[in-house]
């Protein structure tokens, strides 16, 4: 695995100057890069203490901090996390904190504990052990603390993105084997020559990583829009941060959120 995740660390980094212009430009115009379905999920948290896992550029972080969060980020990629840092104090946050680590080995070195334990948007198919994942969640959450997610639905993970609206399976939902692609980016920077690698997690395996590491999930959304925008002409924004295939409005999945809280 550890090849996987230098390979992945060095794609990553290939478009972190990228995603600081981008980010950049827009928190410069904008309050925040979180939806509305994520600040009525998430509540309150003025005051918390937040950990940002994968919190690649630290856009989201930013958005949180902004919401009065104490705010500490982590990221793989030390480019990533150069960039989080810069773009705290070009944008004036000083107030946050960014850490270099992978996410799965973040428990052997670190202690502190958050109120909100915060990943979201493109996260866990970077990750070789779900299960790991979810004990690390719960390690790093105090008592009443709770986890935030939200990803792309495992079911829309099994599409041919360059094909739909058609519906062609390319990454089949058990699959277990690493999926290799030679391209990353493409989302907030063009895409870029860079070998990774990302993993299929199903809906019932992430649930029961959580459970058996001794989280409860208190509830699951799930949502007919996709948080970033394909290269479809279909693919239509209906919301910030939203966007869907009308064709499948209100018939398919495209992401999903959950929260869960310590047993």
């Amino acid at each position: 695995m550890n090849e996987y995740i230098e390979a992945n660390k060095q794609a990553w980094g290939l478009i972190a100057p990228d995603h600081y212009q981008a980010f950049y430009a827009y928190l410069s115009q904008h309050e925040s890069t979180l939806n509305q379905t994520q600040l009525a999920e998430l509540g309150d948290i003025a005051g918390k203490r937040v950990i940002h896992l994968q919190c690649n550029t630290g856009a989201d972080s930013i958005s949180l901090a902004r919401l009065g969060a104490q705010v500490t980020g982590v990221d793989l990629v030390p480019e990533n996390v150069y960039y989080a840092r810069k773009l705290a104090a070009d944008l004036g946050q000083s107030d946050i904190r960014f850490i270099e680590s992978n996410v799965l080995t973040l428990m052997d070195t670190h202690r502190e504990k958050y109120d909100l334990v915060y990943t979201t948007e493109g996260v866990l198919c970077w990750l070789p052990d779900i299960s790991l994942w979810a004990r690390t969640v719960r390690h790093l959450l105090a008592g009443d603390g709770f986890l935030y997610l939200l990803d792309s639905h495992p079911f829309f993970m099994v599409w041919d993105e360059d094909k739909l609206p058609e519906l062609v399976v390319k990454y089949p939902y058990f699959l277990k084997n690493a999926d290799e692609s030679d391209w990353i980016g493409g989302y907030a920077s063009e895409s870029k020559p860079g070998t990774n690698y990302s993993w299929m997690y199903t809906l019932g395996e992430i649930i029961t990583a959580l459970s058996q590491a001794g989280l409860h999930v208190a509830w699951l959304h799930e949502f007919d829009w996709l948080f970033y925008q394909l290269s479809a002409p279909e693919h239509q924004q209906v919301a910030q941060g939203q966007w869907f295939f009308p064709q499948y409005r209100h018939q398919l999945p495209f992401t999903f959120s959950l929260k869960a809280v310590i047993r």
